[in-house]
């Protein structure tokens, strides 16, 4: 898939000196970078055990605590949010975005109250995991395919308890250029919800980066914020702290029902190109106005 807009990509072709030139001064602030996640480690510390609380305690508010969160590390990232659609407000929707990077997680938590469906191996990721294990993440070992029923049934059972779940079905983080195809087996717990009695709603979400630092991304820089392949986590996240401002657009698409296409194969394939279009428009800079939320500047 490629980006539909050339004026975006003569505009980069034409700035990418000038982002070099950004990057390198950006360099020597990587203390003030650093900096900015004081706000991050003082919300660990303070929001962390109140949050073990409730999970065990209120476990029907427990999204509160990890919004919050989220919300001050976009802030500490200088995220800029465009939300375009609107948001299913009802409790124990299936949400499902195309997939790009870590940054994914905490731009995602401070607009959607719920819980993620995560690889098994970020419950040891130290602190990390931690965060997961307190938002209520759903592990998924990918290469057993005999714990693939109770994960599903773990799916079932927070959209039964109301409370909504965000799932990446390229299953797999990709370049951002446009979307991987939707493996049509993890939409096999709409399925199992419409067993149990539900009637599940999906709505697809499309994210996409488009600017950093007011220079738009293009393939050939769009690696400054994607996360793919056996890239390491350290390197990367340094890398990002060096950039002052991220451009991200989240597009809400309309919801769905698994009746409405007869198989979660269709279902799938929906998703997969509703998706794919919001992510393509928005790499092009073709996208509606939409309301940008909670920025480095209004919450400073």
């Amino acid at each position: 898939m490629t980006d539909t807009a050339p004026s975006r990509h003569l505009e980069a072709e034409t700035n990418r000196g000038e982002f070099g030139a950004i990057e390198r001064g950006e360099a020597k602030l990587n203390g003030a970078a650093l900096r900015t996640l004081l706000p991050a480690a003082v919300a660990i510390v303070l929001l962390l055990p109140f949050q073990a609380l409730i999970v065990k305690i209120f476990p029907r508010v427990y999204t509160v605590i990890p919004r919050i969160f989220h919300t001050i590390i976009c802030w500490c990232f200088g995220i800029n949010r465009r939300e375009l659609g609107q948001r299913t407000k009802a409790g124990g929707i299936l949400f499902v975005c195309n997939h790009i990077s870590w940054l994914d997680i905490p731009l995602l938590g401070s607009l959607v109250p719920g819980s993620f469906v995560a690889k098994a191996e970020i419950e040891n990721w130290g602190l990390f995991g931690l965060l997961a294990v307190l938002q209520r993440t759903i592990f998924v070992v990918r290469e057993r395919r005999t714990s693939s029923a109770d994960q599903r049934n773990q799916i079932v059972d927070h959209l039964a308890q109301g409370h909504n779940v965000i799932l990446f079905p390229e299953g797999t983080s990709s370049a951002g250029n446009g979307v991987l195809p939707f493996k049509s087996a993890l939409f096999s717990v709409v399925e199992a919800a419409q067993q149990a009695g539900l009637e599940p709603v999906i709505q697809p979400i499309s994210l996409a980066y488009t600017d950093v630092n007011s220079i738009p991304l293009v393939r050939a820089n769009r690696h400054r914020i994607s996360w793919v392949g056996d890239m390491e986590f350290l390197p990367h996240f340094v890398q990002v702290m060096r950039l002052s401002a991220i451009d991200a657009t989240v597009h809400f698409h309309e919801p769905v029902r698994l009746e409405e296409f007869g198989s979660r194969k269709a279902l799938a394939l929906h998703c997969e190109q509703v998706v794919g279009q919001g992510v393509r428009l928005a790499n092009s800079g073709r996208m509606e106005p939409g309301h940008l939320v909670a920025n480095r500047e209004e919450l400073a």
